[in-house]
């Protein structure tokens, strides 16, 4: 619980911190959202490379994707993947998150997210081929 508390409060002083920088002229306002991405690219990275480190290696892109919709989803969210309630604020850190992830898991990707109605949200990740 307290670890629930402690990731909103800071990723609500990130989304904070980076939009005052954009009003006051620090960084233009249509970056807020590439800035908070590439946090969550970077977090995701750090993240994934400590849960997998005593793991045997993934056989496939399935393995990976399995991992990253399972365990690894659970672990920093603490919710099952398909009954996950977010909001908008939280889709730059949390795309950049998995595209984090899954870039240190071998796979270069875009990821993107959808609101159709709230509080639902919907992923989509592209593997980009190499």
């Amino acid at each position: 619980m307290a670890d629930e508390a402690l990731f909103l409060l800071l990723h609500n002083e990130m989304v904070s911190g980076v939009y005052k920088s954009a009003e006051q002229g620090e960084v233009e306002n249509g970056r807020c959202i590439t800035k908070l991405e590439n946090m969550g690219f970077r977090v995701g990275q750090g993240l994934i490379e400590r849960f997998t480190k005593d793991t045997a290696r993934f056989k496939d892109e399935l393995d990976i994707m399995k991992f990253i919709c399972k365990d690894f989803w659970t672990t920093v969210f603490k919710k099952q993947i398909d009954n996950l309630r977010t909001n908008h604020q939280y889709l730059a850190f949390t795309c950049g998150l998995i595209r984090g992830g899954l870039s240190n898991l071998g796979i270069k990707s875009i990821v993107t997210a959808e609101v159709s109605s709230m509080p639902a949200c919907k992923f989509q990740v592209m593997i980009q081929k190499l």
